[in-house]
């Protein structure tokens, strides 16, 4: 008994380079060393070594295999630069391939984005029930010792160095009850042990395989990112040979901003004293609402890249629009704000740094910060609809540019920028989307797609 008291309390004596110098059991030092190192101590402080005075061979090997990852990962990003310029310059002046190419991207963004939030939703219970059963293994250590006593008195071998992972204790327990070195009356209670030890070692192989799916997908968002930034960044090149005078028309869009107090002020206000936001105004009212052949939209129009006006009229799109971020809605057009109003639009709780992707296809209106609403962007879809879309970090389009279903138009940041939403949700960011229709606000759910096959693409 005392021996087996002895293992439990120094899990660490084979890897402080010491050996025991009585007989145990094989059994009883694998278990021991298991269930010590699973309950008592952290994954990670598990793997950890002491820190010797001279670098030992295994430290250098570390290192070179570190500079050699680093080595790795910048020759893989310059060759990834390299495809970069190689793809725009191979776009040139094609506005539909540089279009359908953000598009493509950003859903790429977004789906993998989807896929990362998923894994960590799925680790997260995976990650509690370890926690539980180290605490009840952790719980029931006179039981062990119990368990491990029996062991020692049943055993016959000289175990060799101990050994600490989970697996070899659940095999040598399961060897132990096969040769019948466990006694009935303990039988029930060392069974107990190996189904936990058993559920423990599943869990970590689970844990591991969703840990290693999560580095691939966060690895490969990473990579589409700083594609879908130098394709921003080239379309909005583009556009500012466009339009020369865009950069004066963004400041005075932001002054004009100042002086009014409300969102139909601000819409009214641009679209009527600003020359861009006019601009786009009228071309959406000249253009009008898109045929629908037999009552029903012409969702082919969608597959046009190059298209300058939108190819489904607003009002017959209901049922067919995706959310503009990967999120969760935690508020609803016509619920309480907070503050003894209603809301008048939706609200979105996303990961930080989320990619934002326009709902539909309009005019943009008006781009940039006002009032408590962080930064907001209001695109006119034509027949006299606006959506209103806030609480962004970074917005990438500019006032009076023609946007399409699906493309790429600002990233989240890492907290809340809406005010009205900061008391409750400051540590998630979240988009605030409002539809409008004649300047009065209108409940969006009718317009958004039930599943994932209804959406909208473009």
């Amino acid at each position: 008994m005392q021996a087996a008291r002895d293992i439990l309390s120094y899990p660490d004596t084979a890897r402080r380079g010491q050996r025991a110098s009585v007989s145990i059991p094989l059994s009883i030092a694998l278990l021991a060393a298991g269930l010590s190192g699973m309950s008592l101590l952290p994954a990670s402080a598990q793997s950890a070594a002491p820190k010797s005075a001279d670098v030992s061979p295994d430290a250098i090997k570390q290192r070179e295999q570190e500079l050699e990852a680093a080595r790795a990962q910048q020759k893989s990003a310059a060759e990834l630069q390299q495809k970069l310029q190689a793809d725009i310059a191979a776009i040139g002046q094609d506005r539909s391939k540089l279009n359908q190419q953000l598009i493509d991207i950003a859903a790429q963004v977004r789906s993998v984005e989807a896929r990362v939030a998923d894994a960590e939703a799925r680790l997260s219970p995976l990650d509690g029930r370890e926690q539980q059963i180290r605490k009840s293994l952790d719980s029931r250590r006179s039981e062990i010792v119990e368990v491990l006593a029996a062991l020692q008195r049943a055993g016959r071998r000289t175990p060799p160095a101990l050994l600490v992972r989970p697996e070899d204790a659940l095999q040598s327990l399961r060897t132990a009850m096969l040769l019948g070195a466990v006694v009935p009356e303990l039988r029930g209670r060392a069974e107990q042990l190996t189904s936990d030890l058993g559920e423990l070692v599943s869990l970590r192989k689970s844990i591991a395989a969703e840990r290693d799916r999560l580095a691939v997908d966060r690895d490969k968002v990473k990579d589409d990112q700083i594609r879908l930034a130098a394709l921003v960044d080239e379309r909005q090149r583009k556009q500012s040979a466009i339009e020369q005078n865009m950069e004066a028309e963004g400041a005075r869009a932001i002054a004009l901003s100042k002086q009014v107090d409300s969102l139909q002020g601000l819409i009214a206000k641009m679209e009527q004293d600003l020359k861009s936001a006019a601009k786009a105004a009228a071309a959406a009212s000249l253009q009008g609402t898109p045929a629908a052949p037999n009552g029903k939209p012409n969702l082919g129009a969608l597959k046009d890249p190059a298209r300058l006006s939108p190819a489904i009229a607003f009002v017959s799109a209901k049922g067919l629009f995706a959310y503009p971020v990967n999120g969760t809605r935690i508020r609803d057009f016509g619920g309480s704000d907070g503050s003894g109003g209603v809301e008048k639009g939706i609200s979105l709780a996303t990961r930080p740094g989320a990619q934002v992707t326009t709902p539909c296809d309009g005019w943009v209106v008006y781009s940039g910060p006002f009032r408590s609403y962080g930064q907001l962007l209001i695109l006119n879809a034509g027949g006299g609809y606006h959506v209103l879309i806030a609480g962004m970090e970074r917005i990438s389009v500019n006032i009076g540019q023609f946007v399409l279903t699906g493309e790429p138009v600002a990233t989240m940041g890492t907290t809340s920028q809406v005010a009205s939403i900061l008391a409750t949700t400051a540590s998630r960011p979240v988009l605030y989307v409002e539809f409008r229709k004649d300047g009065t606000p209108i409940d969006p759910g009718p317009w958004w797609a039930a599943n994932e096959g209804e959406k909208v693409r473009g």
